[in-house]
């Protein structure tokens, strides 16, 4: 391994990460918050395996929750299969066994798949995923049928160093070092003359087919290689619901792991796992506090390809870069004064989407002295007085964020200004 690989930064980095990981079930105690965190440590390593063909080779594919599902199944139907012969040590062990499914997938799919690039790619995918997801109903021996398949990870009569896997804290452990093993291989691909080489795929194949090198070959090795660690992720989420079913293979899991790796930005290594991270928490957190989260999400999605397309990584490394050059502090204000406005202007959007979700679901229509519960406020929809107040939040919000936003956009483009005529 190169020694530009292992730097004394990068080791302290990927270690302070690990550390942090393996602390957080001491600071946050609660079983959901603990489950929200295993949940995490699973979609960053199966949005870290589709960045692979999206962010590295440039495949846009519609059909990589196939390798997931097929890892998950491949997982719960071996733990099923060990019963009481097996142990501890062997289910620490069997996420091996949905890499193995993920990369068989990988490879027989990926040899159809890769024929092509570009639109007719995605095409590809989306049938395969499609004709998966139907094949899962339609042979229940093997996925279950509607029902799904579900296991006990609890097996054996012995602990291995005093785990079972039974409690929720020790299955995170096992899935952080899992994460944290698939992590660091799937960097430590991007290093590799095969992660240059699907760069190079990505940004010009013709002139690497120039060059003597197989693009098809290329595209067909990272499939293969981004099934397998989105199957060791659906062995893990296998192993800590229990349960598989075809949800787990249909489109909306696909298009899910492809929001993540957008919105978290898909030019960047970390990218993915911010986008994993903070779309897990929508889904699980966002999504119990209120049924409009889809609509909340759409927004946000919207908001990200039409100000920020390269996803929060690459406004993180705008920042990194007037830190760098000493001009993060001239923005500083700016940011701290667009605070107040952006929160008044959510909170007046939220308040007049809450409300009209409640009436379109028919709470307090044609009873206007009847109070319903919105945003934990026992309000009358038949009034206008919450309507008016959410709409007036709402119009000050967006006056006030357009006066301190113009100030904020003029200084924003003098600091680039400065920023790339000192580069220059």
């Amino acid at each position: 391994m190169s020694s530009r690989l292992v730097t004394r930064s990068r080791l302290l980095l990927w270690g302070g990460c690990l550390a942090l990981a393996l602390a957080l079930p001491l600071i946050f105690r609660s079983s959901f918050l603990i489950s929200l965190l295993c949940q995490m440590g699973i979609m960053v390593v199966f949005s870290l395996s589709y960045n692979m063909l999206l962010g590295q080779t440039g495949l846009l594919s519609f059909g990589h929750a196939v390798y997931y599902g097929l890892g998950a199944f491949a997982t719960m139907h071996t733990l099923n299969a060990l019963g009481k012969d097996g142990g501890p040590l062997v289910v620490a062990l069997l996420p091996a066994v949905g890499a193995c499914a993920g990369l068989a997938g990988g490879v027989v799919l990926g040899y159809v798949t890769t024929r092509k690039a570009g639109t007719t790619f995605a095409m590809i995918t989306l049938g395969i995923g499609e004709l998966v997801a139907a094949c899962s109903l339609m042979f229940p021996g093997v996925f279950g049928g509607e029902g799904g398949v579900s296991g006990n990870r609890v097996i054996g009569k012995e602990s291995f160093l005093g785990f079972n896997w039974g409690p929720q804290v020790e299955m995170y452990g096992l899935i952080v070092m899992w994460a944290f093993v698939c992590t660091v291989a799937m960097f430590a691909l991007t290093q590799t003359p095969l992660g240059r080489m699907a760069n190079a795929v990505r940004d010009n194949p013709e002139r690497a087919e120039f060059v003597g090198y197989d693009t098809e070959r290329v595209r067909l090795l990272m499939v293969i290689l981004s099934g397998m660690f989105a199957g060791a992720a659906g062995g893990l989420t296998a192993l800590n619901y229990e349960i598989v079913t075809a949800e787990t293979l249909n489109a909306h899991t696909s298009g899910v792991v492809l929001l993540m790796t957008f919105v978290g930005g898909i030019g960047f290594f970390y990218g993915p796992i911010i986008g994993a991270i903070l779309i897990t928490v929508m889904q699980i957190v966002v999504g119990g506090m209120t049924h409009a989260w889809l609509l909340y999400f759409g927004l946000f999605f919207l908001f990200m390809v039409l100000k920020a397309p390269g996803g929060i990584a690459s406004l993180i490394a705008v920042q990194r870069n007037l830190w760098n050059a000493g001009l993060f502090g001239r923005m500083l204000p700016h940011y701290l004064a667009m605070m107040l406005p952006v929160l008044i202007l959510l909170a007046g959007l939220v308040g007049v989407v809450e409300l009209s979700y409640a009436l379109l679901a028919g709470d307090g229509v044609g009873a206007g002295d009847t109070a319903t519960r919105v945003l934990g406020m026992q309000l009358k929809l038949g009034t206008p007085a919450p309507w008016v107040t959410a709409l007036a939040v709402t119009g000050a919000g967006m006056i006030l964020t357009r006066w301190i936003g113009g100030r904020a956009g003029t200084a924003w483009n003098s600091t680039l200004a400065t920023l790339h005529g000192d580069k220059a």
